[in-house]
């Protein structure tokens, strides 16, 4: 919402100044991140001694010396071996995909991929879109993001598509992602106003054998728990950010504040959006509240939401997949980080229970350079 009405504003501000510097933008930032999960840094300290001149100490010293650093070397490999098997199990490191992800920072589904890409261990590149022009997807008959690229070749749509397709890869690496996607259908429509849509078939299912199921979900009704509360974080909790980071005035203005900082904008464009697409989505919130029969008071409906998701996960989990986060944790946390920063996160990690649940995603999720 925030970037169609960002593209709007762009285009009434490239009109009002139509000179060369209006048009101005910052060349696409490319960032590569290499998660390296378990990655062990050694460090080697060398220490002198003074040799005596009798020939039995120093053929003593000298066994010594020899009979440890074979023994040294000797741990060293075994080591070795062992990090090189942890490292072939462990989920996203042994895949040598290449991954380019088309993203806007701020935005919920693209957070939710990068939050699944780094708990995984996954190394992928960021081309961040600007929200205006896009020309940075210029290419692509799909015109929303996140898009996730693989191997230059391979074009994945949808938040929810990405996230079930590349853990299905994972965890059934004998299928191609091609072969992948083929479980997830694209399906166009048209909605109640008449405009295109389009959907994806089983995109909140991760299409597994009954044997790597019962690996997957050990505990009776855990893989149902994780496609409800995915859908739960789609079409709710997401609809639950607007209405909060956009509540007054001086909350729009801070959150398009950070929109344009984190974002890729030009010097006119962000102009525009921070001061109109402020005043402009605060009065959207409202309809967005209504939209939605949310309270007067929209901060009641997001701690409400967060208890309920606290309450789901239980009090004898670390994580609603339990010892570790599932598709449905990394989706929640996805969606709330991007209000870090912003008076509606700090409100909701004072007024929720769900504080210590998101400290130990932040955890979860951070990657290893």
């Amino acid at each position: 919402m925030a970037a169609s009405c960002a593209r709007t504003l762009g285009k009434v501000a490239r009109i009002v100044f139509d000179t060369p510097t209006c048009r101005l933008t910052n060349n696409a930032p490319v960032l590569t991140r290499n998660h390296m999960k378990g990655q062990v840094k050694t460090y080697c300290v060398s220490s002198g001694f003074k040799s005596r001149p009798v020939r039995g100490r120093i053929l003593g010293s000298a066994f010594l010396l020899g009979g440890g650093f074979g023994l040294y070397q000797t741990v060293k490999l075994q080591f070795q071996h062992h990090l090189a098997a942890e490292k072939i199990k462990a989920p996203g490191l042994g895949t040598d995909l290449k991954l380019t992800l088309y993203q806007y920072k701020t935005c919920p589904f693209c957070s939710k991929v990068r939050a699944f890409l780094d708990y995984h261990g996954f190394s992928y590149e960021i081309v961040e879109v600007n929200p205006v022009m896009r020309q940075e997807i210029k290419w692509s008959t799909y015109r929303k993001v996140p898009i996730l690229m693989v191997d230059g070749t391979v074009q994945i749509n949808d938040s929810s598509v990405i996230i079930s397709a590349l853990k299905t890869y994972l965890i059934t690496k004998e299928r191609t992602i091609p072969e992948v996607l083929s479980c997830y259908p694209e399906m166009k429509s048209k909605n109640d106003s008449g405009k295109d849509v389009i959907e994806f078939g089983n995109k909140y299912w991760v299409m597994v054998n009954n044997e790597d199921a019962d690996h997957l979900y050990p505990e009776k009704d855990s893989r149902k728990e994780e496609i409800k509360w995915r859908k739960w974080a789609d079409d709710w909790l997401v609809h639950l950010i607007s209405p909060n980071v956009y509540r007054t005035p001086t909350e729009a203005l801070a959150s398009f504040d950070y929109i344009v900082r984190e974002g890729k904008f030009g010097t006119f464009e962000g102009f525009f959006a921070k001061y109109f697409g402020a005043a402009a989505m605060w009065v959207i919130s409202k309809r967005l509240k209504k939209r939605h029969n949310l309270q007067n008071d929209v901060r009641q409906d997001l701690y409400k939401a967060i208890n309920d998701w606290v309450a789901a996960i239980g009090k004898n989990k670390k994580f609603m997949g339990g010892d570790q986060p599932n598709l449905a944790d990394l989706a929640v946390f996805g969606v709330l980080r991007v209000m870090e920063g912003l008076q509606a996160f700090d409100d909701m990690m004072e007024n929720t229970k769900g504080k210590n649940w998101y400290r130990r995603m932040q955890k979860a999720t951070q990657h290893v350079s």
